[in-house]
């Protein structure tokens, strides 16, 4: 097999967005093929892979999530490996989540786990959600791939490289995608009164929908309402007839992410009757928030205790969205951040993680993997 490092390369080269991960897919199943033993299973579900590692003793199965797609981002790192797919990128790790798990498949390959160990290779995290149909297809078709505690890591570029860092109950937010289409009636910048502008009612929008965290959010939460991109018009002497708002709503809480919706709602329909226009909404994905067991949590950071070259911490939760989270909603388990120093953050085209994480984590995983007990 080649070293992680190379693997991870290789991933990184062929970066592809969710459930078109073909390449990645063939590229995993050959070096799974590479390390076969007779106690593996292997299966498929859509761009995903399933590798069931049979326990020599069995109590329990326990379950290392790793996910697989890529980025719409153009690379800008300059790095001989840099992706070949032009427009995308790993911008945000995914590439070194596989090249973990594909170390703990060769540890578990040359000495078989006493409990039966599931790694899952996951398509589409980053959208439009591969966690919960993978898992509602388990629950429904193959219950035996269900397993009875589930963990997953994710690269964190602003910690050194060792810091496993996570907490018990909420480590990253609700979150969901924002669209809102507005439509009017273009014309003539010249003659104003004969048209609906859609610039203007969108920049209303925008103004409104960031009262929203001010003043109906109860100011012990937290929430988030980020318009990112906006879009309307074609030249600068006719005003607009459609404009589009793209951004993201966080909570930290699923009650909070209702009440910022039906917020949303609200003054979109205000929107309307004020500029005598249409607005449609669109949620996008939506994820439900990462929040770690108690039990399982605390045993990461103990893990990390006992491994030279970890060091736990015990981290603030973050604002962050990973569908991880449809996972732990049904099956305790937890997530973790591990230090990846870079001075480029997630989904940052010019993100250079550290590769020595490769070695650290795959030995810490093993052994949280190897050691980790039934409550």
């Amino acid at each position: 097999m080649k070293s992680l490092v190379e693997i991870r390369r290789d991933l990184h080269r062929i970066p592809e967005i969710g459930f078109q991960e073909d390449k990645t897919q063939k590229y995993l199943l050959a070096i799974i093929e590479e390390l076969k033993k007779d106690y593996f299973q292997v299966d498929l579900w859509k761009t995903g892979i399933i590798l069931t590692i049979q326990g020599t003793r069995p109590s329990f199965k326990i379950g290392w999530r790793a996910d697989i797609d890529g980025l719409p981002i153009e690379e800008n790192t300059g790095l001989p490996y840099e992706s070949t797919h032009q427009g995308f990128m790993h911008a945000c790790g995914h590439d070194f989540h596989m090249a973990i798990a594909i170390g703990l498949i060769k540890a578990f390959s040359e000495q078989q786990p006493i409990n039966t160990t599931i790694i899952y290779f996951q398509p589409a995290e980053e959208g439009p959600g591969g966690a919960k149909p993978m898992l509602e297809w388990m629950q429904r078709e193959r219950k035996d791939l269900l397993p009875d505690y589930l963990f997953a890591l994710h690269i964190a570029p602003e910690y050194p490289v060792g810091t496993i860092a996570t907490r018990s109950g909420l480590l990253f937010a609700n979150t969901s995608e924002l669209f809102i289409d507005l439509h009017g009636v273009g014309g003539h910048a010249a003659f104003p009164q004969h048209t609906k502008d859609m610039t203007v009612a969108a920049a209303n929008l925008i103004m409104q929908l960031q009262t929203i965290v001010s003043r109906n959010l109860n100011p012990l939460d937290s929430g988030v309402i980020t318009i990112g991109k906006m879009v309307s018009g074609y030249v600068q002497n006719s005003i607009a007839e459609d404009a589009r708002l793209e951004g993201t709503i966080r909570t930290m809480s699923a009650e909070s992410m209702l009440l910022m919706k039906e917020r949303i709602e609200a003054l979109c329909k205000s929107i309307e009757i004020a500029y005598d226009c249409e607005v449609s909404i669109d949620y996008g994905s939506s994820y439900y928030q990462v929040y770690n067991e108690d039990y399982c949590a605390k045993q990461l950071l103990e893990t990390a205790e006992k491994v030279a070259g970890t060091t736990p911490y015990e981290c603030p939760p973050a604002m962050t969205g990973e569908d991880f989270g449809f996972f732990l909603k049904e099956i305790p388990g937890a997530m973790f951040w591990t230090g990846a120093n870079s001075p480029y953050g997630l989904h940052h085209a010019s993100l250079q993680p550290d590769e020595m994480l490769l070695d650290i984590n795959v030995r810490f995983a093993e052994q949280f993997l190897r050691d980790f007990k039934k409550r």
